[in-house]
């Protein structure tokens, strides 16, 4: 059984990796700022003080107002507001909820979807395997960022079409990572037992391959979707990803990139902050949990 407080455990002695009893407070600190990040996502109405895309409470005038400054409404805006005098701090919490949204669907649906074409490969093998692997390559030939920018420029703007884009070009990564995983299974004794028991193919794959061979796709989910933030990010900073009414992290970067030059650096400097520690807190948390399952960790 896997032992989380393991994520919060470490030390390097040597060049042997231990666990020890002394807490690991990066990971601690990366675990409570994401967990507060995805607080802020999930009730960004009650959390944000206004609502930056209610056209009735934003106003021109408070165009590019520096943080700490008082909006027309009496409002303080923390992190200053924007070219069109929207509250920045507002728009960063909702801007995580979408990006968050995005990047969490689409690594759940490539999950389900390259876990079943990685079983199938690595159990039935033979052509079958040759097929899908095949597509496989092909589709990691390919830099991701350029499929996507295909995909959205066929498909168009919106949250579901990012989701299509993303989910197609990271399936592959998950099929790759599970055959290689259930082809080391495949060639122990218990499988070869479950198969001379006469055990039905179904069964084998769902109660003995995939158990077994889903220890690595844990890790992998969690650095992937940090790496579909960053996608997403760079699509929307492009202008091909979320629509400007439903703002991510991404477009509002882009919103202040025009502004640098003239002195409203905060308009890009705290959506770039937040993406930055949001991506950093997931890619840690992605370490200590490869940390759990490498076999050199003794208990």
């Amino acid at each position: 059984m896997i032992n989380f407080s393991k994520i919060f455990l470490s030390e390097k002695v040597g060049s042997d990796l231990k666990l020890t009893s002394y807490i690991n407070w990066v990971s601690l600190l990366s675990i409570s700022l994401l967990f507060s990040i995805a607080l802020c996502a999930i009730f960004a109405p009650l959390i944000a003080p206004t609502n930056p895309y209610d056209l009735s409470s934003v106003s021109i005038l408070d165009s590019r107002l520096s943080p700490g400054e008082k909006m027309l409404s009496g409002n303080v805006a923390l992190l200053g507001t924007d070219g069109a005098g929207r509250d920045v701090l507002s728009a960063i919490i909702f801007g995580l909820r979408t990006s968050l949204v995005v990047a969490i669907t689409s690594a759940c649906i490539a999950l389900v979807i390259g876990l079943f074409v990685g079983l199938i490969s690595a159990y039935f093998g033979g052509p079958i395997d040759s097929f899908f692997m095949r597509i496989v390559d092909i589709q990691l030939s390919f830099p991701a960022i350029l499929v996507a920018l295909v995909l959205l420029a066929l498909l168009g703007k919106g949250v579901d079409k990012v989701i299509i884009a993303l989910t197609f070009i990271q399936w592959a990564i998950y099929a790759r990572t599970v055959r290689a995983s259930a082809m080391i299974e495949m060639k122990k004794e218990y499988i070869e037992a479950a198969i001379s028991l006469g055990l039905s193919n179904i069964r084998i794959i769902s109660r003995h391959l995939l158990p077994n061979s889903i220890a690595p796709l844990i890790v992998l989910a969690t650095l992937q979707t940090a790496h579909s933030i960053t996608i997403e990010a760079t699509l929307s900073f492009l202008g091909v990803g979320v629509p400007i009414t439903q703002p991510s992290l991404g477009s509002l970067i882009a919103n202040g990139f025009d502004f640098i030059l003239s002195g409203a650096y905060w308009i890009t400097f705290f959506p770039g902050i937040m993406l930055l520690g949001t991506v950093a807190s997931i890619n840690l948390l992605g370490d200590q949990l490869r940390a759990i399952f490498n076999p050199r960790y003794k208990e």
